[in-house]
């Protein structure tokens, strides 16, 4: 019996409660988690802007201990210290043969499976995202997880499964910032504290941070931003004005709204490009005109789990945490408990803090 907590059916509170959890099966491992961290995609999961097969134990960002493993696991073992990767790629789809496992078209097909069940009830539960990281324990496929790089505190491993990997991959791997170049981050909390960051490492010139809120600006200049705008109607314009009248290199977009979207589009110099990192409804409707798409060049991409492949990065990642240049600790505003999770959903939707953490005992 392990506590859990549960979404039971969209725009409802999640419940915090017992449930069963069976023994490892085949290609499988349990878990005991040390910490999980709270995403705007688990506060999309709960709203219905992302689906995923419901009740479902949420949380897919987190980092603990191998505590059982199944049979025909042969590079796991009970203690190893383990990261979890809520998007594992099949090797086999047509996204996976291109190199681009971010887009395995079966990355999420065990959300579908049962895995659990409530301890009162007996009611079948999902895993969320693959993992069920909002979880004392889980049971996951042991392609979900992937070694803890070595040296680094499990309660700032967690991180690595989604925020850091994102903020990271959406500058690395998707915008390619190079050295020099202007960076304009949208939104101010765990992804675009890591995206500041990783344009830090990048080299980027200049680095300017956008939110709704002024009292980021210390988290977002810490981060390593140069400078700072509270969001409005004339962002673009202030953008433009702080690089000399260009605009920025490149925008990347935490956000996932359309006028968001459009801002930083907007706010690129001619020839820019902006990576939409956030998620959006599909009510979030984004308009060009044709004439504007040729005259200004610019470039507009998705971006898809920072476009990673997260056995290739987190070894990078780890490297950048052990020689100081990335810091984990200071993208986390809150530490809190299973049942907190719905005021750091408040928070969020307030655009208060960087990233809450849930820290297991």
């Amino acid at each position: 019996m392990t506590r859990a907590a549960i979404l039971r059916a969209p725009n409802t509170p999640l419940e915090v409660t017992d449930i069963d959890l069976p023994a490892p099966a085949l290609g499988q491992v349990r878990i005991r988690l040390a910490a999980a961290g709270v995403c705007h995609s688990d506060l999309s999961l709960t709203n219905g802007t992302m689906r995923v097969p419901l009740p479902a134990v949420l949380g897919h960002e987190g980092a603990g201990t191998v505590t059982a493993v199944g049979e025909e696991v042969g590079h796991l073992a009970v203690g190893d210290e383990v990261v979890l990767n809520w998007a594992p790629s099949c090797g086999k789809c047509h996204a996976c043969e291109l190199g681009e496992v971010w887009l395995c078209a079966d990355a999420l097909t065990g959300a579908g499976d049962v895995y659990a069940r409530t301890t009162a009830e007996g009611t079948d539960l999902h895993p969320g995202l693959n993992v069920a990281a909002f979880a004392e324990e889980t049971v996951v496929a042991a392609k979900c997880v992937l070694p803890a790089p070595p040296g680094i505190p499990l309660t700032d491993a967690a991180l690595l499964g989604c925020a850091v990997l994102t903020g990271y991959g959406a500058i690395h791997h998707s915008a390619e910032v190079r050295e020099g170049e202007t960076v304009v981050v949208y939104g101010v909390g765990g992804v675009g504290l890591a995206a500041i960051q990783s344009a830090r490492i990048a080299g980027a010139g200049q680095i300017i941070a956008v939110d709704v809120s002024p009292a980021k600006e210390e988290l977002a200049t810490a981060a390593g931003a140069t400078d700072y705008l509270v969001a409005s109607e004339t962002t673009a314009r202030e953008v433009r004005k702080l690089t000399g009248g260009h605009g920025a290199d490149v925008a990347v977009e935490c956000v996932g709204r359309a006028a968001t979207i459009r801002t930083a589009w907007e706010s690129t110099r001619r020839g820019g490009r902006t990576t939409v990192v956030g998620i959006g409804g599909k009510d979030q409707q984004v308009t060009f005109n044709a004439l504007e798409i040729f005259h200004w060049g610019r470039t507009l991409t998705g971006c898809v789990y920072g476009n990673s492949d997260p056995a290739r990065d987190l070894p990078v990642l780890a490297e950048h945490i052990r020689a100081g240049r990335l810091d984990l600790a200071s993208m986390v505003t809150e530490h809190i408990a299973l049942d907190g999770i719905a005021a750091a959903f408040d928070n969020m939707l307030a655009g208060k803090g960087g990233r809450a953490l849930v820290i297991f005992q």
